[in-house]
């Protein structure tokens, strides 16, 4: 099954100006903004991205909209949530603004994560801002009764994103680390292998991390366990036109090209080529 019809993308998505309540940062690293949005950008499902119209600074002129995945959204708030890394000329503009200003945003895009009735046992293994994307999905679980753990790996454990916000969704929080040696390959395989041994895995979840995907597609295929994957990927349009972030993917005996942002971003973990 690639995606559950009920969740595969919003009805419409819009061009819209939404009003910045909070830019701050959450770590050494990363900034939560929160806007005030309305309500047709609202109609989002787990996995979906928006593409940000970033703000020119002196220093920084970012040409092409920036796409992010939603970290949180409240339709009967008015609220919408992003959670980012400063990197670049785009992410530098976003950084400053300040409550009160607007951002030009545009979706929700995208086809998000789906949640077959079977999949009662879910395991999300990500790491850094890879699990922003990965937080509306806890939620969802949360609301259809699903059991939730949630490796959160991090260079250091000060660094390691959303656990309070994962643990508040009912989720077994359980953080690796490279300071400590847990996050490596072998440590999470040994981890992951002792959870399937006990029954306690349907389906994984992931986001970015390459290292990651290749782990989880051989303890898939080994045990028979499905899951998906949001992709992470340059994009121009965000709307499947320009074609430049067409990604290959192995179907069956046969390579396919999908847009990450029209076909996806969510595809399953045993088709993505890392």
């Amino acid at each position: 099954m690639f995606h559950d019809p009920s969740m595969a993308s919003a009805p419409r998505c819009a061009e819209v100006t939404a009003q910045v309540l909070s830019n701050s940062p959450v770590n050494g690293e990363y900034r939560l903004m929160e806007l005030a949005a309305p309500s047709e950008v609202l109609t989002c499902h787990p996995g979906q991205f928006f593409q940000l119209l970033c703000p020119t600074t002196e220093a920084d002129q970012p040409y092409l909209r920036r796409p992010m995945s939603i970290y949180g959204y409240d339709a009967a708030a008015g609220r919408l949530q992003f959670l980012y890394k400063v990197t670049g000329a785009g992410t530098r503009g976003l950084a400053t603004l300040r409550p009160g200003d607007g951002l030009n945003v545009l979706g929700p895009l995208g086809s998000g994560f789906s949640m077959p009735e079977d999949w009662r046992n879910l395991l999300l293994v990500a790491r850094g801002v890879g699990l922003a994307t990965l937080a509306p999905l806890a939620k969802l679980a949360q609301e259809r009764g699903r059991r939730l753990t949630a490796i959160c790996s991090a260079r250091r454990a000060d660094l390691a994103m959303s656990t309070d916000l994962f643990r508040s969704y009912g989720a077994e929080v359980i953080v690796v680390t490279d300071e400590d040696g847990s996050s490596s390959v072998d440590s999470l395989r040994a981890l992951i292998e002792t959870r399937i041994a006990r029954g306690e895995v349907d389906a994984f979840y992931t986001c970015g991390s390459s290292r990651l995907l290749r782990l989880l597609q051989d303890l898939g295929a080994t045990h028979g366990i499905p899951g998906e994957i949001a992709m992470e990927q340059q994009m121009a349009c965000g709307i499947g036109m320009c074609q430049a972030c067409v990604r290959s993917f192995r179907v069956g005996d046969q390579i396919v090209q999908r847009r990450v942002c029209r076909e996806g971003p969510v595809f399953p973990i045993a088709e993505a080529l890392a």
